[in-house]
């Protein structure tokens, strides 16, 4: 079960890791990394917008869950079917 929760934990830090540089408009309008759609394409106004909303959202996903897998692995007797499907309900 820890392997799960190290697994957890690298997924929540690696999605605030993700988050911070869209929340803080260091990312420029580009096909790869960000919120694209056209309307954020196009225009970079609505691009900053837009990314700052999605990565304020992805960022209170990666807090949750890394909390959520520390305080389920911390319920004692726990199973890992249960641990595992906890955090993931969590997350989605």
């Amino acid at each position: 079960m820890f392997t799960l929760l190290l697994m957890y934990l690298g997924f929540g830090i690696l999605s605030i890791l993700i988050a911070l540089p869209l929340i803080f408009g260091l990312v420029k309008p580009n096909p790869i990394y960000g919120f694209r759609v056209r309307a954020t394409l196009e225009n970079e106004t609505v691009w900053y917008a837009v990314n700052r909303f999605f990565a304020q959202r992805l960022l209170l996903v990666g807090v949750v869950q890394l909390i959520t897998a520390v305080l389920l692995y911390r319920v004692p007797g726990i199973g890992v079917d249960a641990y595992s499907l906890s955090v993931l309900f969590v997350f989605v």
